[in-house]
């Protein structure tokens, strides 16, 4: 007689069962281990937090696609040629189609829009139709901007660099029942060219009179029937002086006013940055000598960078003339050239042994006709231009230019452009 199946069947349950709550018990043991870990690496979010989101962000998605395919095509198709940044914003503030440089401007970020202004206007669009025009001022966002150089980082040390600004003009208006769409005219260019032109006007106009006045002067010793000498001399040295002075700073007023020009990288301005390094250390080889200053150089002679060379060796020039002027005689001044932390930045510092920058003069140093306290008993000449005409010309090549400085020990300058492309 054969043996019934039922038995067999009922251990290999038995066993299928215990198997099944062995492997849960162990899945859940491992899971205990691994979900600190996996919390850690989301940071600090649980897992089932998570995978929440992430199916919000899902749902949200499908929702904004589903929006996309109601949206005339042809109405993508003229925002797409349009010369401005654009958005295209839905019924909940959902940002259904955006264009990377609105995330440049400072407008947008994790897709949603996060300036105030902007989203009331979407908002008040919304409600009471019509249109809104505005202007607002927003500065580039870090990722896009080149960032500080994490060597100059010292705890307790503030270091002050400056950002490109953006001023925009927006028009708000309706597409559609459901959709609102934001355009915005970069038109950064013109009012930074605006504001120079008219800084020219007024300063050349004021220093204008100090020349006039010495002329004034030496022509009223002249007139003497018997001019003294060495009063003629005295005032005909005012004027040269003036006159130099008049000239120097027209010159950098107009270095200042061509920094303005825009610059699209192309393979037709791809730069060598140590060669143009070496060509202004070479140019400045006399007033280095005379100023007693010891000089090094270095750095990688493969990085290149897109842009206008005369500019570039402008604001190399500055920086250098700065260091020299205010360096003692036997101090040190260093210029090196390197790769930013990411990879995609070229750093190029310009480092003195001078008695350092005040922190109270650091966050005006870029200022237009700002100049330092003398150091060291020195004279220093300038009509302080130069670390304005840096600040405007690496704002010009999309990049950011800061200073380390602590009184005592020196200040060290980095010029932070985008690599070559």
């Amino acid at each position: 007689m054969l043996d019934s199946p039922v038995p067999s069947l009922i251990v290999f349950a038995v066993f299928a069962v215990v198997g099944f709550c062995i492997i849960v018990l162990l899945g859940t043991m491992v899971l205990g281990w691994v979900e600190p870990l996996i919390e850690r690496w989301l940071g600090g979010v649980s897992v089932a937090e998570w995978l929440d989101e992430r199916l919000h962000h899902v749902r949200r998605r499908r929702a904004a696609n589903d929006d996309d395919a109601n949206l005339d095509q042809s109405t993508f198709g003229l925002l797409s040629i349009l010369q401005s940044a654009s958005v295209v914003v839905g019924d909940d503030d959902e940002v259904i189609s955006a264009n990377p440089e609105v995330y440049r401007l400072g407008i947008m970020r994790d897709d949603r829009i996060v300036n105030d202004k902007v989203l009331d206007a979407v908002h008040e669009v919304r409600e009471h139709g019509g249109r809104r025009l505005f202007d607002i001022q927003t500065t580039t966002v870090a990722r896009f901007e080149s960032s500080v150089d994490p060597l100059e980082r010292s705890e307790g040390v503030d270091v002050y660099g400056v950002q490109r600004p953006n001023w925009l003009n927006v028009t708000v208006g309706r597409v559609d029942a459901n959709h609102v769409v934001v355009l915005l005219d970069d038109v950064s260019e013109s009012v930074r060219f605006n504001q120079i032109r008219d800084s020219f006007i007024v300063n050349v106009s004021e220093q204008l009179l100090k020349p006039t006045e010495a002329l004034n002067r030496l022509a009223d010793e002249l007139e003497h029937d018997d001019p003294d000498v060495g009063r003629v001399h005295a005032a005909a040295h005012e004027v040269r002086t003036a006159s130099n002075h008049l000239n120097h700073m027209v010159a950098d007023l107009l270095l200042l006013i061509k920094a303005q020009e825009p610059i699209v990288p192309s393979a037709a301005n791809r730069i060598n940055v140590m060669e143009q390094v070496n060509d202004v250390v070479d140019s400045m080889a006399g007033v280095i000598r005379d100023a007693g200053v010891r000089l090094q150089v270095e750095g990688d002679r493969s990085l290149a960078i897109n842009g206008d060379v005369s500019q570039i060796r402008t604001a190399l020039s500055k920086l250098l003339e700065n260091a020299v002027q205010y360096s003692p005689r036997g101090g040190y001044v260093s210029v090196s050239v390197g790769l930013g932390e990411l990879g995609d930045n070229v750093l190029i510092r310009v480092l003195d042994q001078g008695k350092g920058i005040p922190k109270n003069e650091q966050s005006h140093i870029f200022e237009r006709f700002y100049r330092g306290a003398d150091q060291g008993g020195r004279k220093v000449d300038g009509v302080g231009l130069g670390l304005a005409i840096v600040k405007h010309v690496t704002l010009t090549h999309h990049g950011s230019v800061s200073v380390w400085s602590v009184p005592g020990q020196g200040s060290t300058f980095t010029m932070t452009l985008p690599l070559a492309r």
